[in-house]
């Protein structure tokens, strides 16, 4: 059915964007301290961040079920699930502080990928009510829910450890507890989410293709190709990012505002992503956008005093906003409505899944890869270069295609 009243959409926008400004906060929280918790309670130096890895693995394998989940029962169902994995994810890092553990740290680190994943479908949760032209402003709007967050979560971060003597990885409890209250608050707003139910299947339903046919599709498997890279190359500098401010001589408060700098830049262009996409073009954005990620990545390249490090990441943030976004864009207009939960849970699943191997790689090339902090940073940033080349090159591959082919 055609969607011509966008009134029961903005709604929902509204909602989904307190979500993502408040609930989403934990991530980034967790994503700063998490390699640095890691640093304290690892045993091998290559494993420092570890903890985040598994965040992003518990989203890439909760991904699929989840998206069947919400196809079956709806959004809100599966936003309730996310949640409750985000509050006990939490609560079993909290309790892992207290006993010094790794081992059970990561445990909690998989349960908060629960949450993480969850909130990967905020953006496709924000088009399910909308009509066709308010599309990609909807998943703009809700994306940029993540302004707030932008600060919330590395100011709690640098506030709490700031005058905090504690040398041990006890002095990062206190933020997890805070953790577990922004997933109540989330529970609490997802009540007044009005998404119905997608209809069940009919005999006279049209089959939804199998996941190879979905990606032999050329406009979905750009869409997922982009789509991934752009978050994994954010994940990959951003998980090091703590601990390269860290180890080349700054302040864990610098490391936070330079986090805080990196999810502004990931979100304020939000306001006008979706009119940029509707004018130009979906490819023209996406393609700006890793075009500015290999920005990101030369200006990290040029040094590492503070300026290099809010640069590299402001221009990393603004790269994966528009390549990201123009990616799910693309994604929500390849496939029906009947398709929507498979197409989803198999985009997250490929593109949680590039994550998780890049916050992997990430700690390995920023311990391992040099003798020194400035040597590993180095090394992360030239990761990137053959991921870029892939999407740019799958751009110009699907713009250069007859357009009977891309239809």
């Amino acid at each position: 059915m055609t969607v011509t009243d966008d009134s029961r959409a903005m709604r929902n926008v509204a909602v989904l964007v307190a979500a993502q400004a408040f609930l989403g906060s934990q991530i980034t929280m967790i994503f700063v301290i998490g390699g640095l918790a890691g640093t304290l309670l690892s045993p091998f130096a290559c494993l420092v961040t570890l903890p985040i890895s598994l965040i992003v693995f518990g989203s890439m394998t909760t991904a699929p079920w989840l998206s069947t989940l919400m196809q079956r029962m709806g959004r809100r169902a599966g936003f309730l699930v996310g949640a409750a994995g985000g509050l006990i994810g939490s609560a079993i890092c909290a309790y892992a502080l207290t006993i010094e553990n790794f081992w059970i740290f990561l445990v909690g680190s998989y349960f908060t990928g629960i949450y993480m994943s969850s909130q990967g479908f905020f953006r496709f949760a924000a088009t399910d009510t909308a009509s066709d032209a308010f599309k990609p402003k909807a998943i703009s709007y809700v994306m940029a829910g993540g302004l707030i967050s932008a600060f919330i979560g590395p100011q709690i971060v640098g506030f709490m450890t700031a005058n905090n003597p504690d040398a041990t990885a006890m002095r990062y409890f206190n933020i997890y507890l805070v953790a577990m209250g922004l997933n109540i608050l989330g529970m609490a707003l997802f009540f007044l989410l009005d998404i119905p139910k997608p209809p069940a299947p009919s005999a006279a339903s049209i089959p939804a293709r199998s996941r190879g046919a979905l990606l032999s599709e050329p406009r979905i498997l750009v869409a997922v190709i982009c789509g991934a890279v752009a978050y994994a190359l954010m994940n990959l500098v951003m998980t090091s990012t703590p601990l390269a401010v860290v180890g080349c001589g700054y302040s864990e408060p610098d490391a936070a505002n330079v986090v805080t700098a990196h999810v502004f830049a990931m979100f304020a262009p939000s306001f006008f992503t979706g009119h940029l996409i509707a004018r130009f073009g979906v490819e023209r954005i996406t393609g700006l956008g890793m075009l500015i990620l290999a920005c990101a990545g030369g200006v990290a390249l040029s040094g590492v005093e503070l300026t290099h490090f809010f640069g590299a990441l402001i221009l990393l943030g603004l790269g994966w906003n528009f390549g990201f976004i123009g990616a799910t864009t693309m994604l929500t207009t390849a496939h029906g409505a009947h398709e929507r939960g498979r197409v989803q849970g198999l985009n997250d699943l490929i593109v949680f899944g590039s994550v998780t191997f890049a916050s992997l790689a990430s700690g390995g090339l920023m311990n391992c890869a040099g003798g020194d902090a400035v040597q590993g940073w180095a090394a992360v940033n030239m990761a990137m270069v053959p991921f870029l080349v892939l999407a740019g090159g799958s751009l110009i591959w699907l713009v250069l295609r007859p357009k009977s082919s891309t239809a």
